[in-house]
């Protein structure tokens, strides 16, 4: 195996958006440096469920529900 190719593995702290910290192992930066979180599971919808409602105005969604109303899944409109 070639050696000194490989990224510098160490120690960094990851600071979520509540304000949470733990450490981690990372090649990001360098030893002791810290990652702030713009976006982390406890805040993004795609993790949450989101909070909001699909509208829709006669378009996909509509034709969606038309298309597959008969196999029996009920839809939330």
């Amino acid at each position: 195996m070639k050696t000194d190719i490989h990224p510098d593995y160490h120690t960094i702290k990851v600071v979520m958006t509540d304000g949470t910290e733990y450490l981690t192992k990372s090649t990001y930066g360098k030893e002791g440096d810290s990652l702030q979180l713009d976006i982390d599971p406890n805040t993004h919808p795609a993790w949450t469920g989101g909070s909001t409602q699909l509208t829709d105005r006669g378009g996909r969604l509509s034709r969606f529900n038309k298309k597959f109303a008969n196999f029996g899944i009920s839809t939330k409109n």
